[in-house]
């Protein structure tokens, strides 16, 4: 997403699941010395990883914090751009995330995600399974309705900038199901 985000000098970003903090680090060098970027993760580790890159590489304009993205410990309107590259899949309630993005978004603010998506349900044994929630799979919902909790969230203008299908191989080399990488811009 922090390739496609458009981000200006002085804005702030916030990376929803930032882990080590490579996208904080990409978009703190688009905005700038008068921009921030802000990561949040829910590990402690990861939060402590980016912090000793940051000060490693002498990051003046980044931010980390432990938290969970359905209750971003993020001031309202505080942000330009919210950005999440593969996570909020692994949420269990995405509509809480998306109004959590909403709050914390300025008017006019803009949220940039890839995620992945189905198309047509799931099957019960991929949902149910801890390896596929793990790779951003078992998380998925069906297409449309993704694009759906986004615009319930109070999200306008929600366009799909790219769309990519792969399938899921079951026994005898069968498809299983076909996912889609997608990334998703809209307003506020």
């Amino acid at each position: 997403p922090t390739a496609i985000a458009e981000l200006k000098k002085g804005e702030v970003v916030l990376d929803l699941g930032a882990g080590a903090g490579v996208d904080v680090f990409l978009a703190a060098n688009k905005v700038g010395p008068t921009g921030k970027a802000v990561g949040v993760d829910m590990t402690k580790e990861m939060v402590d990883k980016a912090e000793e890159i940051a000060g490693k590489y002498g990051y003046r304009n980044v931010e980390f914090r432990r938290g969970e993205m359905e209750r971003l410990p993020i001031e309202d309107e505080s942000v330009n751009v919210v950005i999440s590259n593969c996570v909020i899949n692994l949420s269990p309630d995405k509509s809480k995330v998306f109004r959590e993005a909403h709050r914390v978004l300025k008017p006019g603010g803009r949220v940039i995600v890839s995620d992945i998506v189905s198309e047509g349900a799931l099957p019960a044994e991929i949902k149910g399974d801890p390896g596929a929630w793990a790779s951003c799979i078992g998380g998925a919902l069906e297409r449309q309705e993704y694009l759906e909790e986004i615009k319930g969230a109070g999200f306008k203008d929600v366009q799909v900038l790219s769309s990519r299908g792969f399938y899921i191989e079951g026994e005898g080399s069968q498809p299983l199901a076909k996912l889609l990488s997608i990334t998703v811009k809209a307003y506020k």
